[in-house]
């Protein structure tokens, strides 16, 4: 076996649930992307919020693609603002936030940069800083499963989507 082999390594496919417990979403889909450094999430109606302290960013999220009636507010401390260059090339500024990001049942404090991803397939992008500790099956996808609170969240997004309509 190679030594660099680290036995608190997990495999995990091109896509796996996770979940964001600091901004309340407890189940995405998310995508593995090593091409990218820093993680992305869809986000729209963006503002940052001036406090005291220090600015907080207030954003919604539609965590479940294809689904635009289940929606997430979510608040975080604003960390950063920079410039990100897509995979088409093209560059855009956008704000970025620390969070809990628990995948593969590991948390791990993570840089989430926010972007509308509305036209995109998965609400989420998993970039490399996030994916230490993990080998990547680029053949297999949702090898870890959801887990009891990710189906949970799940069928309550479900139930009120339903009574939205």
């Amino acid at each position: 076996m190679d030594k660099e082999v680290n036995s608190e390594s997990k495999i995990i496919g091109w896509r796996e649930w996770a979940s964001l417990t600091d901004l309340g979403i407890l189940a995405i889909k998310g995508k593995v992307d090593t091409g990218a450094k820093t993680s992305s999430l869809h986000a729209f109606d963006i503002h940052v919020v001036e406090s005291s302290a220090k600015p907080l960013v207030s954003f919604k999220v539609h965590p479940i693609q294809n689904d635009t009636s289940f929606v997430v507010q979510c608040t975080a401390p604003l960390v950063d603002r920079r410039f990100v260059t897509d995979s088409g090339g093209h560059k855009e500024e956008r704000f970025v936030i620390r969070t809990t990001l628990v995948i593969a049942g590991k948390k791990k404090r993570i840089e989430l940069t926010l972007t509308n991803r509305q036209s995109m397939k998965y609400r989420m992008l998993i970039g490399r800083a996030a994916l230490k500790q993990f080998y990547i099956d680029p053949t297999q996808s949702y090898l870890c499963g959801k887990t009891l609170k990710q189906k949970r969240f799940l069928k309550e997004m479900k139930t009120t989507s339903a009574e939205n309509d």
